[in-house]
Order: structure tokens, then C-alpha cells, then sequence
């Protein structure tokens, strides 16, 4: 029988029939009816395991609902930590973060990484050689750059992100575009300066438009959080169901 895991993050719902560590069919839903579209995958097959990673938090009612549409039920939200200490995760780490990292100690064995996720927020975190967390920190992502200019002055545009940007802006919108976006190349650069000897990860909705973008050797991993949740299953599935 196959596991789905799903990741309900801030903008939408991923989620990905597996057998083992190996992703099958993938969905994606941007929409306020996220439970009645769960409820609906898993009417159409029910899985061993539901790894349910959330942002938001998975309310009691329904995780109610949840566990009778599957044979055991995994939750990763900030009520529900053990899963992250079992990996040697800290508990403050969000889903989204511990997930990825799961997925880049298991891709990367034995080399040091830094992993950058380009989503609504920059986080940057590191793996030693060995696997073990050495910490990370969180900034604006790039949209979130920009709503917050707009929404915090009182005469600066809402901007989008742009697809080419000048060294320095010659109007108050490409003066915005350019500073957002030179402003998190050079987070980024900074970053990677730190620690030259580790493999770096670019993943999240904005990691390709940044990879594009830097003269750096690095890795784009779609569906980041997937796999790592996918990983997250199938130990578990090991070390308890078999």
C-alpha cells in the first residue's frame, strides 16, 4: 500500500503518493478548501501512511477526520515535534525547513550544505559533514520584500518581480526591483561566501529566478520538502510498521 504525503504550507498545498523514499504522482492546490481537497485524494486510494507536514497546525476535529482515511497518521506542526527530534532537528524549526533538510543530508551524504529556501521567506540553513544542524536564519522572501514597501510607505508601488534588473534603478520602480532583488543576491552571495567548501541548494517557488541569476555552482532540488517528508515516512515506516 503507498503513503501520501502532503505539505500545507503558507500559499498552497503539495502533496505526493510514495513507495518507500521514491515520489510518485504530485498535487498541487492553491485554494481556501484545502481539507475537502485532501479528503478528496484520499477517498480516491487510502495509504498506509498520511504524513501531513502544516504551517497553519492541524486542528483536533481534523485530525479526526484524517486518521479515518488512513492506516496510521503522521503530523509534523508546532504541536507535534517528536518527528523533528527523532532526526536531530531542533523543535523551533518549522516543517518546511526540517523536511528539507532531511531531503539534503540524505542527498548530500557526507558533505557539508547550505540549503536556501526562496519562498515567502529566505531561510539559509547548514549541515555539517556529518549531517548535524548547525543552525540558520529567516529574512523577507523576495514578494514579501516587496508587499512590505508598498504597504509600510506611503508612496512607493507594489512591484513584481521582474525578469531583468539594471545595477541601479532610474525610476522608483526599477529602483525598487533593483534593490530587492540585488539586495537578496548579495544575502545570498555573502552566504555562500561564509562557508566556500559546502554544496549549496537553491529550493522553493523562487529557486529557479535566483539560480538563474548567480555565477555560483549550485543545486536546484524541486519538490524539496516532499522528498524529506517522504524520507520522514519511510523511517518511520521501518522502524515501526515492519
Amino acid at each position: 500500500m503507498a503513503n501520501l504525503v502532503v505539505e500545507a504550507g503558507n500559499t498552497a498545498l503539495k502533496a505526493a503518493w510514495t513507495e518507500g523514499t521514491t515520489l510518485g504522482k504530485t498535487f498541487r492546490y492553491q485554494g481556501e478548501k484545502r481539507m475537502e481537497y485532501l479528503l478528496s485524494l484520499l477517498e480516491k486510494e487510502r495509504p498506509e501512511v498520511l504524513t501531513v507536514a502544516s504551517a497553519a497546525g492541524v486542528l483536533p476535529e481534523e485530525e479526526a477526520q484524517l486518521r479515518g482515511h488512513c492506516a496510521h497518521l503522521l503530523i509534523l506542526d508546532k504541536n507535534h515535534t517528536e518527528l523533528l527530534l527523532r532526526h536531530n532537528l531542533p523543535e523551533y524549526l518549522s516543517f518546511d525547513r526540517a523536511a528539507g533538510l532531511v531531503a539534503a543530508g540524505f542527498l548530500f551524504q557526507d558533505k557539508p550544505v547550505t540549503v536556501f529556501d526562496l519562498g515567502t521567506t529566505l531561510t539559509v540553513d547548514f549541515l555539517s559533514r556529518e549531517g548535524r544542524y548547525l543552525g540558520g536564519n529567516i529574512s523577507p522572501g523576495c514578494r514579501t520584500r516587496f508587499k512590505a514597501l508598498e504597504r509600510y510607505s506611503r508612496s512607493l508601488p507594489l512591484v513584481d518581480t521582474p525578469d531583468r534588473i539594471a545595477p541601479e534603478g532610474h525610476s522608483i520602480r526599477s529602483a525598487i526591483e533593483s534593490g530587492v532583488i540585488s539586495g537578496i543576491m548579495f544575502e545570498i552571495e555573502g552566504y555562500i561566501r561564509l562557508r566556500p567548501e559546502n554544496i549549496v541548494i537553491f529550493t522553493g517557488g523562487d529557486a529557479i529566478y535566483f539560480a538563474k541569476k548567480t555565477k555560483n555552482s549550485i543545486f536546484v532540488v524541486s519538490n524539496m520538502v516532499l522528498i524529506g517528508l517522504a524520507l520522514i515516512t519511510d523511517d518511520y515506516v521501518k522502524k515501526n510498521l515492519k
